[in-house]
């Protein structure tokens, strides 16, 4: 049975592992202005995944993949190599990955309701 909904795959700007995601933690509080990830700034706090986004995430189940910069990178490097800037939010079709939500659409949002709305807008206007 096909799913309704498209698989999305969110990828931030900033690379896996722990060392990474302390390293992460400490630029949110040291430097907040100057964090590069700002998919990861409204969907985490400085330990873990914020509680809004964690239900909205837990709603979506397997339709929401998440990968950092340098898994995505390494997983797709063949196919997709530098076709996009980090972070972002792409759509699977048939044939390819397209942008569902931009670099520069996540860093103008400022919290996860933000996100979660507009998500579900796309979501609503993505044929199927």
């Amino acid at each position: 049975m096909k799913s309704e909904i498209p698989r999305l795959l969110l990828v931030y700007n900033a690379d896996s592992g722990t060392r990474n995601a302390i390293l992460d933690s400490m630029h949110k509080v040291i430097s907040p202005s100057t964090y590069a990830c700002n998919l990861c700034d409204i969907t985490h706090g400085l330990v873990s995944e914020k509680r809004v986004w964690k239900k909205f995430r837990k709603e979506r189940g397997g339709q929401l993949e998440f990968l950092h910069r340098d898994e995505f990178k390494k997983q797709y490097a063949s196919k997709f190599g530098a076709k996009f800037t980090f972070p972002i939010v792409l759509v699977e079709t048939q044939m390819d990955l397209e942008v569902f939500i931009s670099t520069n659409e996540l860093n103008q949002l400022q919290t996860a309701d933000e996100l979660i709305d507009l998500v579900e807008k796309r979501l609503k206007k993505t044929p199927l």
